[in-house]
C-alpha cells in the first residue's frame, strides 16, 4: 500500500474484531471481576500523570493511591489470597504509576500474602502498610547469607532483633517515613538457646502514625534511584523486642513449647525459600505489570502514528504509512500478544496448584518473568522512540517506561540469576529432536512447521551445552566446568521460554471464535515465530533443518506479514481496552495539539499565580521525611 493510498484510506479500528481479540487476550480470566474495576479506576482523572511533583510528593501520591485501592477491596486479604486478581491489578496500574504498583505488590503479596499463608495467631493484626526486608547490604542475591538475628527470650516468649554489623543492614526496603505507619516482614536468623535455626520471617513495627521510627529501629533514606521513585532506605535493628505473634510460622519452621524448633526443610536455604515463597507470586505480578506497560506503550505509539502527519505527495500522510515506522510497531505487537498469552497461561497454571512446591511451575514462572520483562523493556523503548520528542515527556505516557522496567527486571530475583538457576536445573532435560521441515519457502510454512523449527533450535543449543559440560568431566571441575556450558545452557532456557509463549499463542489462535480476529491472530503468530527464529537460522541451516532457499525467503516472509497487519494496527491495540486511560494521554488522541494551547497546558496549572486553572492536587496524607530523620536520639545505631 502506498503512502498516498494509506492517507486516502485512513484505517479505523474494527470494533467487533477488537472485541473478539479482547475476549481472547483476557481468557480465561473473569474480566468483570479481575480487570474491569481497575480499568475503570484508571480512567478517572485522579490517576492521570501529575506534572511537576517533587519526588517525595510523587511517592506520597503512590501510597495515597494504594489506600484508594485498599478501600475498593471487600477484604484486606482479597488480593493476597487470589493471585489472578493480584496480577490483574498490576496489569492496569503499572503503566500509570509503577511506584504504586510496587508498594501494592510488596504490601498485598509479600507481606499480607506471607501472613495469610502462615499459621494464624490470635494476637496478630494486619499492617497498614507492609514492607518486606530480606536483602542485606553485604549479601545481595544470596539471601541465605543474611546475618540479622532474632533471639528467642524464654522468660516472656518474645524475640529480640539485632543487626550485628553494617553489612547486615536491610538494603532497599521502602521503610522511610512516607506512608507511615509501616510494619516490616523481616527475615532474620532464629537463635534459640545459642543455636542458629536458620532464617524465618518476623513482623516488626518500623514507623508510627506520626512518621517516626520505632524505638531501636534505625532508618536511613537512600539516594534517589534511576527508575520509578520509591522511598528506599537502609534499615537496622538495635535490640528491638517483638511479641510471639511476630513469628510467621509454618511447616518450614515452628517454635514449640520450651524452645523446641521443628522444620520440614532440608537446609537453612530451603527454609528461607519456604519462608519467602511469596516471591514466586511476586514474579507473576511483576510479569503482569510488564505486560500492561508493553500494551499501554504500544497503544500510545500506534495511535500517535496514525494522527502524526508528515510531508507527503500530494497531501500530508500519517507516519504509520511508512513501513520503516510501522514495522517497528507491528513486530512488538506480535511479541506483546505472545507475552500476554504466556503470562495468562502461566498465571492460571500456577493458580490451579494447591501449593508452591512444584519445581516445574517454579521454573516456568522464572523463565516467564525474565523473558516477558526483558521483552517489555525493549517494546517500551521502541515505543518511546517511535513517538519522537513527544515521547520523552512523561505526561504522554511512554517516557520513562523502559527505565521504570529496570526495577521490575530486578524485583523478585534479578532476571539473569533466575534464568541461570533454571538453566542449571534443566541442563539434562530431554528435548525431542524433531524431523527436518520440508520447507523451501518460509512464506508458505505452517504454524506447526515453524513451531517444529523452534523446538529444533532449542534442541541444538541444549545439546551443545550438555556436550560442553560432559567434556569438562576430566580436567575441569566445579565452576570451570559449569562455565564451559553456561552460555548455551542459558540460551536454551531462553528459547524454551519463547517456545512456551509460542504454545500459548497457538492455543489462543485455536480458541478464538471470531473469523476475522482469528485471521489477525494467525498473522501475528506467524510474525512472532519468524522473528524469533531469525537468530537461529545459521544453526538450523548447518544441521539440515532448513534449506538455503528457506533461509533466503525469511526476510520476505516477515515483510509480507508486516504489510498484511499494517492496516489493522489500531484494531490490534484497541483490543487492549485502554480507551479510558488513553483519554488522558495527549498524543494518544487526534487533538493532541490542544494540550499545548494556553488553556490546555495542564503541566503549568497551579504554578502561575494569574492562572484560573488550578490542577487537582493530592493532599499529602503522609508526612515527608523529617529534616532530622536520621538523628540517633530515637533511632539508635546498630552495632
Amino acid at each position: 500500500m502506498s503512502a498516498d493510498s494509506f492517507a486516502a484510506q485512513m484505517p479505523r479500528a474494527d470494533t467487533a474484531t477488537a472485541d473478539a481479540l479482547a475476549r481472547t487476550l483476557f481468557t480465561p480470566d473473569d474480566f468483570p471481576a479481575v480487570h474491569e474495576p481497575w480499568r475503570q479506576m484508571l480512567a478517572e482523572p485522579d490517576w492521570r500523570y501529575q506534572c511537576r511533583l517533587p519526588e517525595g510528593e510523587r511517592i506520597a501520591l503512590a501510597y495515597r493511591r494504594m489506600q484508594e485501592i485498599n478501600a475498593r477491596l471487600e477484604h484486606p486479604l482479597a488480593l493476597a489470597t487470589d493471585p489472578v486478581r493480584l496480577a490483574g491489578l498490576h496489569e492496569w496500574i503499572a503503566h500509570a504509576d509503577l511506584t504504586c504498583a510496587t508498594v501494592v505488590s510488596i504490601h498485598h503479596n509479600l507481606v499480607l500474602g506471607s501472613i495469610a499463608e502462615a499459621d494464624p495467631h490470635p494476637d496478630r493484626e494486619l499492617p497498614n502498610v507492609g514492607v518486606f526486608l530480606t536483602t542485606e547490604l553485604a549479601c545481595g542475591n544470596d539471601a541465605a547469607m543474611i546475618q540479622t538475628t532474632a533471639t528467642w527470650n524464654p522468660t516472656d516468649n518474645t524475640f529480640t532483633l539485632t543487626t550485628p554489623n553494617n553489612g547486615a543492614q536491610k538494603f532497599m526496603p521502602q521503610s522511610t517515613f512516607i506512608g507511615s505507619p509501616k510494619t516490616g516482614a523481616v527475615a532474620a536468623r532464629l537463635h534459640i538457646h545459642g543455636r542458629d535455626h536458620g532464617p524465618m520471617l518476623f513482623l516488626v513495627p518500623l514507623t508510627d502514625s506520626s512518621g517516626r521510627a520505632m524505638s531501636g529501629v534505625r532508618i536511613r533514606p537512600l539516594p534517589e534511584r534511576a527508575s520509578a521513585p520509591l522511598d528506599h532506605a537502609l534499615t537496622s535493628f538495635d535490640n528491638v523486642r517483638v511479641p510471639a505473634s511476630a513469628l510467621l510460622q509454618g511447616p518450614h519452621g515452628r517454635l514449640g513449647a520450651g524452645g523446641v524448633f521443628t522444620s520440614n526443610s532440608a537446609s537453612p536455604r530451603a527454609q528461607l525459600l519456604a519462608a519467602i515463597r511469596r516471591v514466586t507470586v511476586g514474579k507473576i505480578a511483576m510479569t503482569g505489570a510488564s505486560v500492561g506497560i508493553a500494551r499501554a506503550s504500544l497503544a500510545i505509539a500506534v495511535r500517535y502514528a496514525h494522527h502524526r502527519l508528515i510531508t507527503g505527495r500530494p497531501d500530508p500522510v500519517p507516519i504509520a504509512a511508512h513501513r520503516t515506522h510501522s514495522a517497528r510497531l507491528i513486530t512488538p505487537l506480535a511479541q506483546t500478544y505472545a507475552a500476554n498469552f504466556l503470562h495468562r497461561t502461566t498465571l492460571h497454571r500456577f493458580a490451579a496448584k494447591a501449593t508452591h512446591d512444584d519445581s516445574q511451575i517454579e521454573q516456568t514462572i522464572a523463565l516467564t518473568k525474565a523473558w516477558i520483562t526483558w521483552t517489555a523493556q525493549r517494546i517500551a523503548s521502541e515505543s518511546r522512540e517511535r513517538c519522537g520528542a513527544q515521547g520523552m515527556f512523561q505526561f504522554n505516557g511512554v517516557g520513562g517506561q523502559a527505565a521504570a522496567l529496570d526495577s521490575v527486571i530486578t524485583a523478585e530475583g534479578d532476571n539473569l540469576p533466575i534464568v541461570v538457576k533454571v538453566a542449571a536445573e534443566t541442563l539434562f532435560r530431554e528435548i525431542p529432536t524433531p524431523e527436518a521441515v520440508d520447507a523451501h519457502d518460509l512464506r508458505k510454512a505452517t504454524l506447526s512447521e515453524l513451531r517444529q523449527l523452534l523446538t529444533a533450535a532449542e534442541s541444538l543449543v541444549a545439546r551443545r551445552a550438555r556436550e560442553r559440560f560432559r567434556s569438562g568431566a576430566g580436567a575441569e571441575r566445579g565452576l570451570a566446568r559449569w562455565n564451559s556450558a553456561a552460555l548455551p545452557a542459558v540460551e536454551a532456557a531462553t528459547i524454551h521460554a519463547v517456545g512456551q509463549a509460542a504454545d500459548a499463542f497457538l492455543a489462543a489462535v485455536e480458541r478464538c471464535p471470531d473469523r476475522q480476529a482469528q485471521r489477525l491472530l494467525t498473522e501475528l503468530c506467524h510474525l512472532f515465530f519468524l522473528t524469533e527464529l531469525q537468530p537461529h537460522t545459521a544453526g538450523l541451516l548447518a544441521e539440515g533443518y532448513l534449506s538455503a532457499d528457506a533461509v533466503r525467503s525469511l526476510p520476505d516472509a516477515v515483510e509480507e506479514r508486516i504489510a498484511a497487519l499494517t492496516p489493522h494496527m489500531l484494531t490490534l491495540v484497541s483490543a487492549f481496552r485502554l480507551d479510558g486511560y488513553l483519554a488522558g494521554i495527549p498524543i494518544a488522541n487526534p487533538d493532541y495539539l490542544k494540550a499545548f494551547d494556553d488553556e490546555g497546558a495542564h503541566w503549568n496549572r497551579g504554578t502561575d499565580a494569574n492562572s484560573s486553572l488550578k490542577a487537582p492536587r493530592w493532599d499529602l496524607a503522609f508526612p515527608l521525611p523529617h529534616p532530622n530523620a536520621t538523628s540517633t536520639d530515637h533511632r539508635p545505631q546498630a552495632a
